[in-house]
C-alpha cells in the first residue's frame, strides 16, 4: 500500500501544478492577426526580404552600403531599406540560408536568431516614425 501512495501522491501533485500552467500558456498564446507578414532570410553578406501578403510576392535583397559612401550610419546603412507601416501589427518570419545570423532592430526592442532549417517568428508594432 505504501508503494501505491508514494506513486499516486506525486502524480496528483504534478496534475495540480500542471493544470494552472496549461491555462496560463493558453492565455499567453499570441492571438493577434498581423496586417503584414515579412519573411527575412539571412545570407552570408546580405539579407533577403519577402512581403507575403500581396497578390504578387514582393522580394528584394538588402546589402550593406559601400564604404566609399560617406554615410552617417557607417556599417548600419543598406542599399535597399525595408519599409513598414506605423501602428500596425507586423509578423516577421526569420530564417537563414547558410549559418546562424542575428536579426536585430534595437530601437524597436526586437532581436531573434536566424537559424538554417528553423523558422523563428517575432511580432512587433512600430509606434513612431523613423529610420530604424
Amino acid at each position: 500500500t505504501i508503494e501505491i501512495i508514494w506513486t499516486i501522491l506525486p502524480a496528483i501533485t504534478l496534475i495540480f501544478i500542471a493544470l494552472p500552467s496549461l491555462r496560463l500558456l493558453y492565455l499567453l498564446d499570441e492571438s493577434m492577426d498581423p496586417l503584414i507578414t515579412m519573411k527575412t532570410i539571412g545570407h552570408q553578406w546580405y539579407w533577403s526580404y519577402e512581403y507575403m501578403d500581396f497578390k504578387n510576392i514582393i522580394e528584394f535583397d538588402s546589402y550593406m552600403s559601400a564604404l566609399d559612401k560617406l554615410s552617417s550610419f557607417r556599417l548600419l546603412d543598406v542599399d535597399n531599406r525595408t519599409i513598414l507601416p506605423m501602428n500596425t501589427q507586423i509578423r516577421t518570419l526569420v530564417t537563414a540560408a547558410d549559418v546562424i545570423h542575428s536579426w536585430t532592430v534595437s530601437a524597436l526592442g526586437v532581436k531573434t536568431d536566424a537559424t538554417p532549417g528553423r523558422l523563428n517568428q517575432i511580432n512587433f508594432m512600430i509606434n513612431r516614425p523613423g529610420l530604424f
